[in-house]
């Protein structure tokens, strides 16, 4: 019972997700009437925190519920077998629908919000580019972890700049998704969601930077943690 609602939160959170970043553009571009300007983009800048403060809430009330499968997917792969399974057989494609009913259903609703983030740039710079941020953001998220282990608000405030910081450094190269389910919604909605490119970018190479950070924070924090018990 506890898994089964799990999936729905993570559909539900997803779907929730696919609006969220398309609301605060109309709401800051075309009901404020606010420019692509400095002023524009701290407004934008400064919801976009308080948004992901709202589903990192989300995440808390439904014990675990997500919109990433590259945050589950970190978890996933500290856990034993059957979560890393239950995880990639039934969170992930969870997640993913959610992404693609919700951006299917927006695009109705709303067509003037675009067809979503695009690469603009060489398939490899874009793959190293969602690489780069993808491993850099799983790094902070798993410090965190250790670092700041009860404190919400804390860890909230820092993961949700640092991801702001991070998708506005890959915004004009691949949009800074640093979320496959996010990716494949406006993709499937353009009819690419099964391109080469697609694929490589916005799916392997984030999941293989995941499992690089992982592997990395584990290599750095168990010699440290070695060496504080033998003091």
């Amino acid at each position: 019972m506890a898994k089964a609602r799990l999936i729905v939160a993570d559909f539900v959170i997803s779907f929730m997700y696919a609006w969220s970043g398309a609301m605060i553009k109309i709401f800051v571009y075309q009901i404020l009437g606010l420019g692509y300007d400095h002023q524009g983009e701290i407004v934008k800048g400064a919801l976009s925190i308080a948004n992901m403060f709202f589903f990192a809430f989300l995440g808390k009330i439904s014990k675990g519920g997500g919109y990433n499968p590259l945050t589950v997917l970190s978890s996933a792969i500290s856990g034993d077998f059957s979560q890393f399974l239950f995880t990639v057989g039934a969170r992930i494609p969870a997640q993913v629908i959610g992404s693609i009913t919700g951006v299917r259903i927006l695009i109705d609703i709303f067509p003037q919000v675009g067809l979503g983030p695009r690469l603009n740039v060489e398939i490899h710079h874009g793959a190293l580019t969602e690489g780069f941020l993808t491993f850099a953001i799983v790094i902070i998220s798993l410090g965190l972890a250790i670092k700041i282990p009860g404190s919400f608000f804390m860890k909230t405030w820092i993961s949700s700049v640092s991801k702001l910081a991070l998708q506005v450094l890959g915004s004009d190269l691949t949009g800074g998704c640093m979320n496959p389910a996010s990716a494949m919604g406006w993709a499937y909605a353009r009819g690419d969601h099964i391109t080469k490119e697609h694929i490589l970018v916005y799916w392997l190479a984030p999941i293989e930077a995941t499992l690089l950070a992982v592997w990395t924070f584990r290599l750095v924090v168990r010699p440290q943690k070695e060496q504080t018990k033998s003091e």
